[in-house]
C-alpha cells in the first residue's frame, strides 16, 4: 500500500520497492499540490480504470500499475484487488492527469489538503491526528425526538 506524504507545496506518493518494479517507476511521485483539482473516494478503482498499460502490469481483478495511456491522457495507476482506493483528478501537471491509488487513507488525504500544513513532508495520517482544529467540526445536527402521543 503507498504512503502519501503532504507538505504545504506537493503530494509525494511513497512506493515500496515491490510497487516501484511493478509500475516502473524509479522514484516516489512528486506531485504539486495545486494542480490537484478533486479527490474521489472509491470503493472499486476498477471502474476508473481506462486505456492500456504503457509502461505497467496488468493482472486482471488482481493488480494493475504503472502509466496508463487513453485517449491523449496519461493516469498513474496501482490497483490491488477490490480495496478502498482514491481518484485524484490533476490539472496543469506535467506527467500524468489522474492518479488512481489502492490506499486506506483516502479520507485522511481528502481532510490533510483542507488544512495548512508545514513545510516538512508528514504522513496524512499523522496531519489529521496532530490537527489544532478538528477537521469535522461544523453546524451540529438537531436531534430529533418523537412528541410523546
Amino acid at each position: 500500500m503507498v504512503t502519501l506524504l503532504l507538505d504545504s507545496t506537493q503530494l509525494e506518493v511513497v512506493l515500496s520497492p515491490i510497487e516501484r518494479a511493478a509500475t516502473f517507476h524509479k522514484k516516489s511521485l512528486l506531485i504539486a499540490r495545486d494542480t490537484i483539482t478533486k479527490v474521489q473516494l472509491t470503493d472499486d478503482a476498477w471502474t476508473w480504470l481506462r486505456g492500456v498499460p504503457n509502461p505497467g502490469t496488468h493482472i486482471p481483478g488482481i493488480l494493475a500499475a504503472g502509466s496508463w495511456k487513453s485517449a491523449g491522457t496519461v493516469e498513474f495507476v496501482l490497483i490491488r484487488r477490490r480495496r478502498p482506493s482514491v481518484v485524484i483528478d490533476l490539472e496543469g501537471d506535467e506527467q500524468y492527469g489522474r492518479l488512481i491509488l489502492t490506499t486506506s487513507h483516502g479520507l485522511a488525504l481528502t481532510q490533510a489538503l483542507r488544512l495548512d500544513v508545514s513545510s516538512e513532508p508528514a504522513d496524512v495520517e499523522e496531519i489529521v491526528l496532530t490537527s489544532p482544529t478538528p477537521v469535522n467540526a461544523g453546524r451540529r445536527r438537531p436531534v430529533i425526538r418523537p412528541r410523546p402521543a
